[in-house]
């Protein structure tokens, strides 16, 4: 009962947001039709992916975030800018490397500039696309497309370009959420194979953390086993 409540109350908030309060002339089947379309709005991938207790923990933010649904042109998008940015020297050669498959990682150690991400449905792979854009004090700005699909043995993976991907572990962190790399993978056709960790770049971590009034940290840290932290980001975002 506890679940439908909260799930109740999601959708209540988000019906309010896209078609309004309701208004005292409001019948009682309108206000129904009103809760069956505002079901219609919920996605549920990401909460199949947590305990419920470990969900309902989260702020009521990072819930409304996680399930917005997506479908048709409907599109979530936030805004904000690039407050910490660091590299290894190794950590640098291997995010220019990386321009070969997309350019996955921050290029650049610029902080105090613009950022925008775009989320829409990817209607080929039954997932999410993500569009990340980073400015640059110089230069145009740097696009990171990736697609999560909620598949694999873990429930969830990142593509990130040229058949190569990583499987995800969520878990609840205080204020939000984090995903981390559980092992990466070459996809080539229907044939998947699993890249061994000594082969990889090291564990990649993407932390979702709720800063009150529509705001909340976006970071990305890499850290090789041997090599120590490669790579560093942290971006603030707000909701539009």
């Amino acid at each position: 009962m506890k679940q439908r409540a909260d799930i109740a109350n999601i959708v209540a908030m988000q019906v309010a947001n896209d078609i309004g309060p309701a208004s005292a002339d409001d019948s009682l089947g309108d206000i129904a039709q009103n809760q069956v379309q505002g079901a219609a709005l919920l996605d549920l991938r990401f909460r199949a992916l947590l305990p419920r207790a470990d969900w309902d923990a989260l702020p009521l933010r990072v819930q409304q975030r996680f399930s917005k649904r997506l479908a048709g042109d409907r599109v979530a998008l936030y805004a904000g800018r690039i407050e910490e940015a660091r590299f290894s020297k190794i950590g640098w050669f291997l995010a220019q490397a990386l321009r070969l498959i997309g350019a996955p990682l921050p290029l650049s150690r610029d902080a105090g500039v613009p950022a925008a991400v775009c989320v829409a449905e990817d209607p080929q792979g039954g997932g999410q696309l993500w569009t990340r854009i980073y400015h640059h004090r110089r230069g145009f700005p740097q696009m990171i497309n990736s697609a999560k699909r909620f598949a694999g043995p873990s429930g969830l993976e990142e593509y990130i370009g040229k058949g190569i991907g990583m499987a995800l572990r969520v878990r609840a962190v205080e204020g939000g959420l984090a995903f981390e790399s559980d092992h990466y993978f070459l996809k080539l056709g229907r044939i998947r194979i699993r890249i061994p960790h000594f082969c990889g770049p090291g564990r990649t971590e993407v932390r979702h953390i709720d800063k009150g009034e529509g705001r909340f940290d976006f970071s990305l840290i890499l850290v090789h086993p041997l090599l120590g932290e490669l790579v560093y980001q942290r971006a603030e975002f707000c909701d539009q």
